[in-house]
C-alpha cells in the first residue's frame, strides 16, 4: 500500500475553522485527521500540504518513521504548527493503519484500559455574563449528566486584575458551586493570563471552594514561573495545552509544574507523540487530562488515547457545538451521565463528509480572551451533538 495524496478541508465553526485532512491511497483506504489551529488555520493547511512531497509514495504504515523523518527534516524542530501538522497525518495514518487491520486505533495501542471515558464540560456558559446567568447554565448542564464544569470567570483581565474584577470572579465561582453542590468537579480557566503575583493572589482565594484544578494561571512561556504558582497555593494546577512536543514535557514534569497534564492531540504531534508524552506524565504519576475544544475528529483520535493509556484521568467536552456538527462528520457519541463510550469501528471509527463541509467555507476569527467577548464561544442556535 502506498500513500497517493493528502487533501486539507477548513469548515467554519463558529469561534474557530475545523482543518481536517485527509490522507489517500492506492488501495481505496484513506485516514483523516485533524489539524484545527486556531486564528492560524491558513497557516497549518500550508504545513500539511508541504507534507505531500515526503509521504506520496510511501507504506502508511510506517507512522514512526514518517513522524521522525518529518520532524528531522524540518530543521526549525517544534512549534504549533508543524506539530498541528504531523498530528492530523499521523491521526490519519492510524486510521488508514486500524482500517486495514479490521480494529480500532486503541486495540493498536495496546487495548483498552477503561470501557468509558469520564468527561468535564466546557462551553456550557455560552453566552453568560453575571454571576446569576453563570449559575443558571451550570444548572443546565448538571442536568445532562456532566459531573464537571470548567470555565473562565475573569472576563478580559490580563496580567493584572482590579478589585472590583476579582469579585465578580469570585462571586461567579461561589454562585456556581452554590447551584451545582459537592458532587460535581469545578475546574477554573485560567487561560496564561496572569502575572505571578497576581495568579497566586487567585489560586489562594480559590482554595475555599474545593476546586478540581486552576488552568494555566501564567502565561506558557515560564514554566519555572508555574512551578512558583503551585508551590505557592494549595489548589492543584493544571496545563499543557500550549506544549507541543515531549521534550517540552521533559521540563515541565521536571520542574513540577502541574498536577494535571493537557496536551492537545490537534497540536501535540498527534496520536504518537500524546501517547509518549502520558508514559513520561506517568513515570511522575501524573494524570492526563487531555485538551480537547476542536471538532469530531479531534474528539475520535483523543477517545482512542484515553481508552488505552493507563493515567488518563478525564477529557474535555463542548457541551454544545454548531447545529451542522453531525452533518459534516459520521461522528455518533453517546454520553451518557458524564461518561462518552468508546468507539469501537476499524481505524478511528469516523470520516468526513466533503460536501457538508464545503457549505461553510473558512471565515477568520480572532482571539475573543481580553476583549469581554470570552463567553461568545457558541452560536445562537448551538445545540447538542452526542446521544444519550
Amino acid at each position: 500500500m502506498k500513500i497517493t495524496k493528502i487533501e486539507t478541508f477548513i469548515c467554519h465553526a463558529y469561534r474557530t475553522n475545523w482543518v481536517f485532512v485527509k490522507v489517500l491511497t492506492d488501495m481505496g483506504i484513506h485516514g483523516v485527521g485533524e489539524a484545527t489551529l486556531e486564528m492560524r488555520e491558513l497557516t497549518v493547511v500550508a504545513a500539511v500540504n508541504e507534507l505531500n512531497r515526503y509521504l506520496v509514495g510511501k507504506d502508511p504504515h510506517d507512522i514512526e518513521a514518517f513522524w521522525h523523518d518529518n520532524y528531522r527534516d524540518s530543521y526549525w524542530r517544534g512549534g504549533v504548527v508543524l506539530m498541528s501538522a504531523l498530528a492530523a497525518v499521523d491521526m490519519a495514518l492510524w486510521d488508514i493503519k486500524g482500517k486495514d487491520m479490521g480494529v480500532p486505533v486503541y486495540q493498536l495501542l495496546g487495548g483498552k484500559v477503561r470501557e468509558k471515558v469520564p468527561c468535564y464540560a466546557n462551553g456550557w456558559f455560552a453566552p453568560a455574563k453575571t454571576p446569576a446567568e453563570f449559575a443558571a447554565k451550570a444548572k443546565e448542564a448538571v442536568s445532562k449528566g456532566f459531573k464537571g464544569l470548567k470555565w473562565d470567570p475573569f472576563g478580559s483581565a490580563y496580567m493584572n486584575i482590579s478589585r472590583q474584577e476579582f469579585s465578580g470572579a469570585m462571586e461567579c465561582v461561589e454562585a456556581v458551586v452554590a447551584t451545582v453542590g459537592s458532587e460535581v468537579e469545578i475546574m477554573i480557566e485560567g487561560h496564561g493570563r496572569f502575572n505571578i503575583p497576581t495568579a497566586i493572589r487567585i489560586g489562594r482565594a480559590l482554595e475555599k471552594f474545593d476546586i478540581t484544578w486552576f488552568e494555566e494561571p501564567i502565561p506558557p512561556d515560564n514554566m519555572e514561573g508555574l512551578a512558583e504558582v503551585r508551590r505557592q497555593i494549595k489548589v492543584p494546577i493544571a496545563a499543557g495545552e500550549r506544549l507541543y512536543t515531549r521534550w517540552d514535557f521533559r521540563n515541565f514534569l521536571k520542574l513540577e509544574c502541574a498536577d494535571f497534564i493537557q496536551p492537545d492531540v490537534s497540536h501535540a504531534g498527534g496520536i504518537s507523540e500524546i501517547r509518549k508524552i502520558a508514559a513520561m506524565a506517568e513515570c511522575y504519576h501524573i494524570p492526563l487530562c487531555p485538551h480537547n475544544p476542536s471538532g469530531p475528529v479531534a474528539n475520535a483520535a483523543t477517545l482512542h488515547i484515553a481508552a488505552s493509556t493507563p493515567n488518563f484521568y478525564l477529557l474535555e467536552t463542548m457541551m454544545s457545538d454548531v447545529p451542522y456538527r453531525n452533518d459534516i462528520s459520521t461522528e455518533s457519541i453517546c454520553l451518557d451521565e458524564g461518561l462518552m463510550s468508546i468507539n469501537n469501528k476499524p481505524g478511528l471509527g469516523i470520516d468526513i463528509n466533503e460536501e457538508v463541509i464545503k457549505q461553510y467555507p473558512y471565515q477568520p476569527r480572532n482571539l475573543r480572551h481580553y476583549n469581554g467577548q470570552l463567553t461568545d464561544i457558541r452560536p445562537e442556535n448551538a445545540s447538542d451533538y452526542f446521544i444519550k
